[in-house]
C-alpha cells in the first residue's frame, strides 16, 4: 500500500482539503477540532510520503497568505482619512499577527524540510519513514505540551503521529475557535502580547519559517507602501497630544506594535522599529520643540523658560513610556535636552549669578536639574564656576566689612567664619542638593577665604638674606586665631563658664572644621600647643577630660601623628609629676610652698635658650632638694629649670591692704627687691643687677608691673609717670612701691583679695614670637627635606614634577611648601650628596644610599 501511494501524487490528492482548512484560519473562521487535527495530520503526511511535498506546501501557503494580505491591502488603502487609515490598519493588523501566532502550528515539519530552509536541515532527518514519523510525532506533542511516544515501525509510527496530534492540538483548537468568532477578540490577543521587545517568554511558533514568510510578505505587500503615511498620521496624532488637542493614544501605540512585531530578523528584532517609527518620532520631537523653546523663551524669558523646560522634559518621559520601546528613551533623551537646554544653554547660565546673589535655591535647584541632564557637564561646570566666584568674592567681603571687630576678638572671627560656612552649606544643600561636584567647589571656594591675607596677616621669614634684610612672606593668620579661639573654650574663661559641655563640644567640632580648610595647620599645632602647655602649668583648664578629648579629634582629622603624640605625652608628664609632688612633699618639712612639675624637654620645650634670673631665697633653697630627690628617682637624668614657665603667688602687704598676688618668676623676682625696703625707690639699672634679668625680660616685666591693663591701681609707680612704653626706660628711671595700690571691685578698694598678674605673659619671652616664627619655618624646611629623602628613597629615580606632586600630597596635611622653598631644599639635598641630577636631564633626580 506505501508503494502504491508513492506512485500517485500525494500532494494533489491530499492538499486542497487541507487547504480550505488553511483558508479559514486565514480569515478566521471556525475551525472545528476534528480540522484542526486533519491538518495537522495531512502536513505530515505529505512531508512524509512526497519527496517535494514540504517545498510544494511552502508554495501553496505562500500564494494564499500574499491574496488574503492584498485583500487587506485594498482595505486600509480604501480609507482616505488619516485616523481611519490608521484604525483600519491596526485592525487588520492585529488579525493578521494573531494568525502568525497560531497558523504555523500546523506546519512544524517544514522546519526540518532542507527544501524549505536548508540551513536549519537536522541530523535526525531521513529519508526512512520510521526516523521521520518519529521526528514529526516529537513535533506536534512538543508543541501543545504533551507527549508522545516514538515507534520503530513506519506504520505505527504514522497512526502514533496522527493520535498525539488529536490528543494535543484539542485546546489550540478551542483557543483558535473563540477568537475566529470576533475581530476585536483576536485583536485583543494580539495586543497583550505583540511587543516581542517586553515580553520574556520566547514564542514557540517565533523561528518558523510560516511565520517569517507571513511577516515578510506582510512587510513586502502592505507595510513597505504605507509605512510613511501611517508614521506621518501617527506624528500627527502625537504633535495633536502636546498641543492638548484631543487624540487617540491607542492608535499610536498599535502603529507601534506592528512595527516592533514586524521584523523577522532574530539578531535585532527592533530594526524595523528603530529604522522606521523611532526616526520619525525623534525627528518630530526635535522639530516641535525648536520651534516651541524660542517661543516660550522670547515671550516669557529666561526664568519662565526653565519650567517649561522641565516641565516638558518629565512629560516627555511619561509619554514615551507609552508610545516608544524602552531602547529608545535614553536617545529621546538626548534629543530633548539638546534641543530645549543645549540649544539655549548660554542665557540659561547668563542668569546663575544674579540666582546664586540673591540666594533663590528653589530656581537654582531647576537650573541645576536641568544643566545635569546635558552630557559632559559643561551646564554643570559653569555653575559651579558662579558658585565658586560667589562664595569667594561674598565671603571675603563679609569678612573685610567686619574687620575692625574680628581682628580683635578670635571668638567673633571663628564665628563669623562658621555663619559663612553655614550659609554656603545651606546654599548647595537647598540649591544643589549637597551635589558632591559643588561640595567641591564651595571647599575650594571656602579654603580661599579661610586663607585670605588681606584682612589680617602673619609675616613668616624666609630663607633668603640680602644685606642683612630678612625678608618675610605673608600667611593668613586664621591658623592662629583658631588656636586661641579653642584655648577660650578649653580655659577657664568668661566664655567657657556660660556654655554647657555640649555646647563647648559642638564648638570645638567647629574649630575642627574650619581647620579642614587651613593651608598651613603647622602654624595651628604650634599656637595649640603653646596654650595647652600654658593651661596645664598654671592648671586653668575648665575641663581635663576635653583637653584629652580634643587631642583625639585632632588625631582623627589628620594631623600628624609625631604632633598628637607630644601632646599627649604633655597630659602623661602632668599626671606623673602629681605623683612626683606627693612623694617629694612626704619628704620633705616644708612641703606646702612647692608644686614642681617634671616635663619632658622633647614634647614641652619652645625656646632654643633658657633665661636666666637671680631667684627669692625663698625659691633659690628649693632646687638643690629637689634635684636631689629626682637623681635618687632617676639616675642619669639631668633636670634643666626653666624660670620663665615657673610662677607663684606671694602676699603683698602695704599701707592700705593685705593682698594675694599670682606672678610669674620674673615678677616675683622683682618684688622681692622692695622685700626689705618697701618705701625706697629702686633705679632701672639697679633693678637689673638685682635681678639678672635680661634687658628685654626686664623691660617688659617691669611694665606689667607699673601699666598692668584692666585694674585702676597699678602695683608700682614710676618716675617720670609720663613714660608711655617700655621702650622708654633708662637707667635712671625710678620704680617705687604704690602704698595706696588697692583692689576695687563695683567701685570700693578692697583691703583683702587675690589679683593675677600673670596674664600672657607667661610662657613668653621679648624672643618667643620672633622664635616662634622661625621654628615654624625651620620645621618645615626639615618636614620637607624628610619627605623628599623619603620619596627619593622608595623611588630611586624621579622627574621633577612628579616629585613635587608627590611631597605636596605627603605635606599637605601641615602645610603647603612655595615652590622656591622646594627648589631650595632640592639644591641642598644635592650639595649634601643625599641626590643627584640626571647627567643627561637636569630635571631627572637620582637617589644617592
Amino acid at each position: 500500500q506505501a508503494i502504491g501511494k508513492r506512485d500517485r501524487d500525494i500532494f494533489e490528492e491530499v492538499w486542497p482539503d487541507k487547504r480550505r482548512i488553511v483558508l479559514k484560519l486565514l480569515r478566521q473562521d471556525t475551525v472545528s477540532q476534528r480540522e484542526w487535527q486533519d491538518l495537522f495530520f495531512g502536513v505530515h503526511f505529505v512531508c512524509l510520503w512526497d519527496e517535494k511535498g514540504a517545498a510544494k506546501i511552502y508554495d501553496c501557503l505562500q500564494q494564499d497568505i500574499v491574496e488574503f494580505i492584498v485583500q487587506a491591502q485594498s482595505q486600509v488603502q480604501a480609507q482616505r482619512g488619516e485616523q481611519a487609515l490608521l484604525a483600519t490598519y491596526i485592525v487588520e493588523w492585529r488579525k493578521f499577527f494573531t494568525q502568525s501566532n497560531y497558523l504555523p502550528l500546523p506546519f512544524r515539519q517544514l522546519e526540518q524540510s532542507p527544501q524549505v530552509k536548508p540551513s536549519s536541515s537536522s541530523s535526525g532527518a531521513s529519508t526512512s519513514g520510521a526516523s521521520t514519523s518519529a521526528a514529526a510525532a516529537a513535533s506536534c506533542s512538543g508543541q501543545a505540551g504533551s507527549s508522545s511516544s516514538t515507534a520503530n515501525k513506519a506504520g505505527a509510527s504514522t497512526s502514533a503521529a496522527a493520535a498525539a496530534s488529536a490528543a494535543s492540538t484539542s485546546a489550540a483548537a478551542a483557543a483558535s475557535t473563540s477568537a475566529s468568532t470576533s475581530s476585536a477578540a483576536a485583536a485583543a490577543a494580539a495586543s497583550s502580547g505583540s511587543s516581542g521587545s517586553s515580553t520574556s517568554k520566547k514564542n514557540p511558533t517565533e523561528d518558523s519559517p510560516v511565520r517569517k514568510l507571513m511577516l515578510d510578505s506582510w512587510n513586502k505587500h502592505i507595510f513597505h507602501d504605507i509605512k510613511h503615511r501611517l508614521q506621518e498620521s501617527a506624528m500627527k496624532i502625537v504633535h495633536a497630544e502636546r498641543n492638548g488637542d484631543a487624540y487617540d493614544a491607542q492608535l499610536v501605540v498599535g502603529v507601534r506594535e506592528s512595527y516592533v512585531n514586524l521584523s523577522s530578523n532574530a539578531e535585532d528584532k527592533l530594526e524595523i522599529y528603530r529604522e522606521n517609527f523611532e526616526m520619525a518620532y525623534l525627528k518630530a520631537t526635535a522639530e516641535f520643540y525648536r520651534l516651541k523653546s524660542a517661543e516660550q523663551q522670547q515671550e516669557n524669558g529666561v526664568l519662565a523658560y526653565m519650567k517649561y523646560a522641565d516641565a516638558k522634559l518629565r512629560e516627555e518621559e511619561v509619554r514615551a513610556k507609552r508610545y516608544l520601546e524602552p531602547s529608545s528613551f535614553n536617545i529621546l533623551t538626548y534629543t530633548l535636552v539638546k534641543v530645549l537646554i543645549v540649544d539655549h544653554l548660554n542665557s540659561i547660565i547668563a542668569e546663575c549669578p544674579a540666582l546664586i546673589r540673591d540666594y533663590e535655591t528653589e530656581r537654582l535647584n531647576l537650573m541645576f536639574r536641568l544643566m545635569d541632564r546635558v552630557l559632559h557637564g559643561v551646564g554643570v561646570e559653569a555653575m559651579m564656576s558662579d558658585l565658586q566666584r560667589h562664595i569667594q568674592s561674598a565671603g571675603l567681603a563679609d569678612m573685610l566689612s567686619a574687620s575692625e571687630v574680628i581682628t580683635q576678638d578670635s571668638e567673633k572671627y571663628v564665628e563669623r567664619l562658621l555663619e559663612l560656612f553655614n550659609k554656603f552649606s545651606d546654599l548647595v544643600r537647598n540649591a544643589f542638593n549637597d551635589d558632591p561636584r559643588f561640595l567641591t567647589a564651595r571647599d575650594i571656594a571656602f579654603k580661599t577665604v579661610v586663607n585670605d591675607t588681606s584682612v589680617f596677616k602673619m609675616e613668616l621669614p624666609t630663607s633668603i638674606a640680602n644685606r642683612g634684610v630678612k625678608y618675610t612672606a605673608p600667611e593668613s593668620k586664621c591658623p592662629e586665631l583658631l588656636a586661641n579661639y579653642c584655648d577660650m573654650l578649653l580655659r577657664r574663661t568668661p566664655l567657657s563658664k556660660r556654655l554647657t559641655s555640649e555646647q563647648i563640644d559642638a564648638r570645638l567640632r567647629d574649630v575642627l572644621l574650619v581647620l579642614k580648610y587651613v593651608n598651613n595647620k603647622d602654624v595651628f599645632m604650634r599656637y595649640h600647643k603653646v596654650h595647652l602647655t600654658r593651661r596645664l602649668i598654671l592648671g586653668t583648664s575648665a575641663d581635663s577630660e576635653k583637653e584629652e578629648d580634643i587631642v583625639e579629634w585632632l588625631r582623627e582629622v589628620g594631623m600628624p601623628a609625631d604632633y598628637v603624640n607630644r601632646l599627649a605625652r604633655m597630659f602623661q608628664d602632668i599626671k606623673v609629676s602629681e605623683d612626683l609632688n606627693t612623694q617629694f612633699r612626704s619628704s620633705i618639712s616644708r612641703h606646702d610652698a612647692i608644686n614642681i612639675k617634671i616635663l619632658n624637654a622633647g614634647a614641652w620645650a619652645r625656646c632654643s635658650e633658657r633665661v636666666s634670673v637671680s631667684l627669692p631665697i625663698e625659691l633659690e633653697d628649693y632646687i638643690p632638694d629637689v634635684e636631689e630627690f629626682y637623681k635618687k628617682k632617676h639616675s642619669g637624668r639631668k633636670l634643666q629649670w626653666y624660670h620663665h614657665m615657673s610662677n607663684g603667688t606671694i602676699t603683698f602687704v602695704n599701707n592700705f591692704g593685705r593682698y594675694d598676688l599670682d606672678v610669674t618668676t620674673f615678677q616675683m623676682a622683682v618684688l622681692f627687691a622692695w622685700n626689705q625696703r618697701q618705701h625706697d625707690k629702686i633705679s632701672y639699672e639697679n633693678l637689673r643687677l638685682a635681678t639678672e634679668l635680661p634687658d628685654p625680660e626686664l623691660r617688659r616685666t617691669l611694665w606689667s608691673l607699673v601699666a598692668f591693663p584692666k585694674i585702676k591701681k597699678q602695683i608700682l609707680l614710676m618716675e617720670p609717670a609720663a613714660i608711655n612704653s617700655p621702650k622708654d626706660f633708662a637707667e635712671n628711671t625710678m620704680f617705687y612701691i604704690n602704698q595706696e595700690f588697692a583692689i576695687v571691685k563695683n567701685g570700693k578698694s578692697q583691703r583683702r583679695g587675690k589679683l593675677n598678674l600673670i596674664g600672657r605673659l607667661q610662657l613668653s619671652t621679648e624672643r618667643s614670637q620672633q622664635e616662634d616664627n622661625q621654628s615654624i619655618v625651620q620645621l618645615r624646611i626639615l618636614r620637607t627635606q624628610e619627605a623628599i629623602i623619603k620619596i627619593m628613597k622608595v623611588r630611586k629615580r624621579m622627574n621633577n614634577a612628579a616629585l613635587q606632586g608627590e611631597l605636596i600630597d605627603i605635606l599637605k596635611n601641615m602645610f603647603l611648601p612655595s615652590k622656591k622653598m622646594i627648589k631650595e631644599q632640592l639644591e641642598w639635598l644635592i650639595e649634601h650628596k643625599y641626590m643627584r641630577r640626571d647627567d643627561d636631564d637636569i630635571n631627572m633626580f637620582i637617589y644617592v644610599a
